[in-house]
């Protein structure tokens, strides 16, 4: 069985099913709509190398595919389950902002949508760290130094933090009931 059941643990439905079900807990995200999701996945103690197998060949069907310890998910949840939203939140602002500058709102999102996918495409295959790339861009006394800045005044990454920490910490209540 795989589920793909939101905050129900490997340990609670190996409690409700029968002794032996081999169960897979996946958490994918909403781009598999687009077979560009992420999903997570947990095997339950019965789950054979076979079926792990079958498992990670379905579910790449969608997208990219790891391995997770059951007590990870949470934070899979946080990140990728959740993530979309952020990044659809963070779109939406920077089309916004062009709009604001005198931008036609197609054009800035359609801008806003490219610089995001091909700054994941250079991260990706770069290799290199985020912040090399971020200093990369950042020249001094530039534009982008001083956007930086008034993000920081803004507490822009310990908001991104903050978000993901209240995810899990939502997650494991809801786990909870």
């Amino acid at each position: 069985m795989i589920s793909i059941a939101a905050a129900i643990s490997l340990d609670d439905m190996e409690a409700c099913a029968s002794d032996g079900t081999r169960i897979v807990r996946a958490m994918p995200n909403t781009p598999c709509m687009v077979l560009a999701g992420v999903i997570a996945y947990s095997t339950g103690a019965a789950v054979t190398d076979e079926d792990e197998e079958a498992a990670r060949r379905l579910l790449s069907g969608c997208g990219s595919v790891y391995k997770v310890e059951e007590a990870r998910m949470n934070a899979v949840s946080a990140i990728s389950g959740s993530g979309p939203a952020y990044m659809f939140t963070v779109l939406d602002a920077l089309s916004d902002a062009g709009v604001a500058m005198g931008l036609p709102r197609k054009t800035a999102l359609e801008m806003a949508v490219e610089t995001m996918r091909g700054s994941a495409l250079m991260l990706e295959q770069t290799g290199k760290h985020p912040m090399a790339l971020r200093d990369e861009v950042t020249s001094p006394g530039g534009t982008t130094i001083a956007a930086l800045n008034a993000l920081d005044e803004c507490g822009f990454r310990n908001a991104w933090i903050q978000a993901v920490k209240s995810a899990v910490r939502r997650a494991e209540e809801m786990e909870e009931h």
